[in-house]
């Protein structure tokens, strides 16, 4: 299973209107026997360098008995992390001193979704998020 991004997908990724703010939605399935507290390690290391291009964590959350799911897809976790362009996403994840704690997230997950996504509240109620919530 897929767990780490690839040149190729960052491209595609980067094609995709590179300067719009995107929320990166994370779904995961830990490991057995400590991917939990190994993506927690991951997350120790990972929050600087997001927080260095401008990224927000905004909610990380364990996946409790799913209410509409089919058998096997549960998730373990959800990370959601805001960043002020695709581009500030991309220069993270090149980044060298990134680089070097990715093997805490590899060894830490079984499965995971990395899916860009776009604000659309606008589309729903005619306003933002910070509107739309009132």
């Amino acid at each position: 299973m897929a767990v780490d991004p690839t040149g190729k997908s960052l491209k595609q990724f980067l094609l995709e209107d590179p300067d719009t703010p995107v929320v990166m939605l994370n779904l995961l399935r830990f490991a057995p026997g400590g991917g939990d507290e190994g993506y927690a390690d991951y997350l120790r290391h990972f929050r600087p360098h997001a927080e260095r291009v401008g990224g927000t964590i905004l909610y990380y959350g364990l996946g409790a008995s799913p209410v509409v799911a089919e058998p096997g897809q549960e998730w373990d976790a959800v990370l959601l992390v805001s960043y002020p362009s695709r581009r500030a996403f991309s220069e993270m994840v090149r980044d060298e001193g990134y680089q070097r704690g990715t093997h805490l997230r590899t060894s830490a997950v079984t499965e995971a979704v990395l899916q860009p996504t776009s604000d659309a509240a606008s589309l729903v109620w005619g306003a933002g998020p910070a509107e739309a919530s009132r």
